[in-house]
């Protein structure tokens, strides 16, 4: 039992879906299961830090990846044999860049930096073929997202247990709601969450 939580591009730890995950699973006392890394903007150094969660952890933990985090988690997922929860996840994101090269900002640290060729060289190099994974890899998608396309997503992932809703946005609406589904997959039961009301979160 356990769930390391991966965000997107220019995201943290303080991102609203990582926030409703560890608000959960404080309320169940399970806060020291859970590892949400303030990812480097650059992939390789991200990597070495989500390789590190993992081993603290132990075991076979959930993957949870978001957009960019998502196309982390397939690699991670691919490497180590974990489930993983991909969320509206970016595929192939090496290939999206094209003419974004240059300063980027992170939305909640207010950190600048630099995008340039060996960050597409570095997301080039964790790229996976469409896995053929079944449930072991669970893809919630909508719609609405106003960032990727979800039907490359629906494409790449479909050997996988794909679920898109309609509308939505990039963020996935109703997240909280469906936190439930997502401890299940990380081996936390429904008895365990009874006591939460995840119709607030």
């Amino acid at each position: 039992m356990g769930i390391l939580y991966i965000h997107g591009l220019n995201s943290s730890p303080l991102s609203h879906k990582a926030q409703q995950l560890s608000q959960a699973m404080a309320l169940l006392g399970l806060e020291t299961q859970l590892q949400v890394p303030a990812l480097h903007h650059h992939p390789r150094q991200a990597m070495a830090q989500l390789e590190a969660a993992l081993d603290t952890l132990g075991g076979k933990p959930l993957l949870v990846g978001s957009s960019l985090g998502g196309y982390y988690a397939t690699h991670l997922a691919q490497r180590h044999g974990l489930p993983a929860l991909l969320i509206n996840p970016a595929v192939n994101p090496h290939r999206l860049f094209d003419g974004y090269l240059g300063t980027q900002q992170n939305l909640y640290s207010g950190e600048t930096w630099e995008l340039t060729l060996d960050h597409i060289t570095a997301l080039a190099e964790l790229e996976v073929p469409p896995p053929a994974a079944g449930e072991q890899l669970q893809v919630w998608l909508q719609s609405g997202d106003e960032t990727l396309d979800y039907r490359r997503a629906e494409q790449f992932y479909q050997g996988c247990a794909v679920d898109v809703q309609p509308g939505g946005d990039h963020g996935y609406q109703g997240f909280g709601q469906r936190l439930p589904e997502l401890l299940a997959l990380a081996g936390i039961g429904p008895e365990r969450c009874k006591a939460i009301d995840f119709s607030v979160f």
